[in-house]
């Protein structure tokens, strides 16, 4: 509900729920009146505005996951960029590597104007965030603003502290089961190439170059190479398979009752094969792809589909043969072939 008066920013801090104008937002925190994702020149902040309206005409919804996973909730948020494929640069790179820039992620959403439909619009703290350290964004296909199909990035924030999560705040769940088949296309390109380089093993504590006196860590960079690794090998992949005349799609992936999206990897709807590539050779990525392997199958049209997994390299015995106990294939990189291909 929309309140009559706006709540005058008085005290240090502020809590959740709490709703102001953009003006007040930046007499507290700086940045912009305009914009979705607005960098602070003045403060150690990162301000992230939402609006549920807004990306409904680009195809796509921000807010909470229904699902959430071992680690807790998700606030899923698109990135900035109306037009072409999004890049990580800019704003969009603001909220990537805010703690590396020792900044504060702060949401807000959009909740009305002060008074009915005109003046300032409201906007309702959710709260402070940071993104997912193990997978820090996905990337989906959705409309921009000419309606042609693009890349753009969802970041995956993770609540700092105890938040309200709101019932209109979340995503809208599926009403049916459905499974759209897209044509693959690069996934890969600069955008991957613009992320700050590791300067400590994932987990350890190291200086910020700057803005900030607290320690943080790296462990969203080191995620966002393991993303970048499989979506390099995904365009040499699939270049080979279209090189070799093979028509490859993917599969978009809704299923009744839940808020979540799942894609596939590349599907070769010429030897009906399904492919799950991963950006590493360790067990966890091995065990990983088995698992999707088997759920996707059960949702897409080609039930009798065959199984592969793909790596950047060949993995120990042990996880080759763990591959083929599951009834699937295994391929791999090695030099300029793909050793395992063709799947028999």
């Amino acid at each position: 509900m929309v309140p009559d008066t706006v709540e005058c920013m008085t005290s240090a801090k502020i809590k959740p729920g709490d709703v102001f104008t953009r003006a007040q937002l930046k007499a507290k925190f700086g940045g912009g009146p305009q914009g979705g994702i607005i960098p602070s020149a003045t403060t150690d902040n990162v301000l992230i505005y939402s609006d549920h309206d807004s990306g409904k005409d680009y195809g796509y919804q921000d807010g909470w996951l229904a699902e959430e996973d071992e680690t807790g909730p998700i606030f899923e948020y698109t990135g900035q960029g109306v037009e072409g494929d999004q890049t990580l640069k800019g704003n969009n790179g603001s909220v990537l590597n805010h703690a590396d820039d020792g900044r504060t992620l702060r949401v807000f959403i959009c909740v009305g104007y002060v008074k009915g439909n005109s003046g300032p619009k409201l906007h309702r703290y959710v709260g402070e965030f940071k993104v997912d350290e193990g997978e820090p964004f996905v990337r989906r296909r959705a409309l921009d603003q000419n309606h042609d199909m693009r890349w753009v990035y969802v970041f995956r924030l993770r609540p700092v502290a105890e938040t309200k999560q709101l019932p209109e705040d979340f995503i809208s769940a599926a009403v049916d089961d459905v499974t759209e088949t897209l044509p693959a296309v690069p996934i890969s390109g600069d955008p991957y190439f613009e992320l700050k380089p590791a300067e400590s093993t994932s987990g350890q504590a190291t200086k910020p170059e700057k803005n900030s006196k607290k320690q943080v860590t790296r462990k969203a960079s080191d995620a966002v190479e393991v993303t970048r690794r499989e979506a390099e090998l995904s365009d040499r992949f699939l270049a080979f398979l279209k090189g070799e005349g093979h028509t490859v799609d993917r599969f978009k992936i809704r299923i009744k009752g839940l808020t979540s999206t799942f894609w596939t990897d590349l599907y070769d709807a010429t030897d009906n094969v399904l492919y799950e590539l991963k950006g590493s050779s360790s067990r966890n990525a091995v065990r990983m792809a088995i698992g999707q392997l088997h759920d996707y199958r059960r949702h897409i049209p080609p039930k009798d589909a065959q199984l592969v997994v793909l790596l950047p390299e060949r993995p120990v015995d042990d996880l080759a043969e763990l591959v083929e106990s599951a009834g699937m294939t295994l391929v791999y990189e090695d030099g300029d072939k793909f050793v395992g291909w063709p799947v028999a």
